[in-house]
């Protein structure tokens, strides 16, 4: 039985067809959590929908009244780049109740996962990139507006940079802490690391520069790097981030969106982590979380390895690292 719990309903499951994501990725992850013996039954926990009123504390009324009825322009279903459907406004709605319970996990257990969501690429007004509805921005913003948080920190470790997370919160300006001198040297390029914070939500984005968005509006701190980034540089740069982070902001809960797709196998990436080091990568958060005794909630977000399997090992290895961090 794990110390924590994993949030997750069937419906997470998105009616998209034959697609790269792979939206069957969750129903397995589950099932594999299970067989393998990392997780019980009464380990998962059963979410309902966000309410409108939820969507609402970031979302437009206009948008999410297109969402509702149907009435999305043909350029506003082309940028979802998924095929729309009220069943796939449905899934959705349940993902960001999804994260709602599993950040209010987080703060009683210490750490507590969704299998799902994390979904980034939302914004206020619209959806890109395979993302409807920003699942953790709604989280922080309905623990927020219940009292039971001031202040929360996005580590956003997806391939992708995560441009609609710091258009909502707005994150960063010209500027910010300088590298420190020790910062490591990737494939004989330097990543940049900048920004600089104001606000009640700190983002930090660590993703491939030369990929999407074409736009990538600023994060508290963005980390790009450069193509073909491996293991050793990826998590020196990671706990960089997090180490400037958390020098210059105290929040009262990480939210932790642990991409699959850096991983060197994957379709839609150019990163060059292994299966291991990514397993490394969520030890690092989860450390790093446990150590300043901030509550930490997860969310999975993209992943397209050219076998499914591995996107499924690599998500079910968050759990695992979580549970040998938060029970030790």
């Amino acid at each position: 039985m794990l110390a924590f719990k994993l949030i997750y309903n069937d419906d997470y499951f998105l009616p998209i067809g034959q697609h790269v994501f792979p939206a069957e990725k969750y129903r397995r992850v589950a099932r594999r959590l299970i067989e393998s013996g990392t997780a019980e039954p009464t380990d998962f926990i059963a979410p309902q929908p966000a309410s409108d009123d939820d969507i609402l504390l970031v979302h437009t009324p206009d948008y999410v009244r297109k969402l509702k009825t149907g009435t999305l322009s043909a350029q506003e279903e082309l940028q979802l780049e998924i095929p729309y459907s009220l069943e796939l406004v449905h899934a959705f709605w349940l993902a960001a109740g999804g994260s709602i319970l599993a950040a209010s996990h987080a703060l009683a257990d210490g750490v507590a996962v969704n299998i799902g969501g994390g979904f980034h690429h939302a914004f206020p007004d619209h959806g890109e990139g395979f993302c409807m509805i920003h699942d953790v921005a709604v989280a922080i913003r309905r623990l927020q507006r219940d009292g039971k948080i001031r202040t929360a920190m996005t580590v956003d470790c997806d391939v992708h940079h995560g441009n609609g997370t710091a258009a909502i919160f707005g994150g960063a300006h010209a500027g910010g802490e300088p590298l420190p001198s020790s910062s490591p040297s990737v494939l004989g390029k330097r990543p940049l690391m900048h920004g600089a914070h104001r606000g009640d939500v700190f983002t930090i984005s660590l993703h491939q520069e030369n990929n999407y968005p074409a736009w990538k509006p600023p994060s508290s701190i963005d980390v790009d790097l450069p193509d073909g980034t491996a293991d050793e540089d990826y998590l020196a740069w990671l706990d960089n981030a997090l180490s400037s982070g958390l020098r210059q902001f105290a929040p009262d809960l990480i939210c932790y969106i642990a991409g699959a797709d850096p991983y060197r196998e994957d379709q839609l990436g150019g990163l060059a982590l292994s299966i291991p080091g990514l397993m490394k990568r969520d030890a690092l958060v989860f450390e790093v979380a446990k150590t300043r005794n901030i509550p930490v909630m997860v969310t999975y977000a993209g992943g397209y390895a050219r076998r499914v399997e591995d996107t499924v090992m690599i998500h079910c290895n968050t759990v695992v690292a979580a549970s040998e961090v938060f029970s030790a």
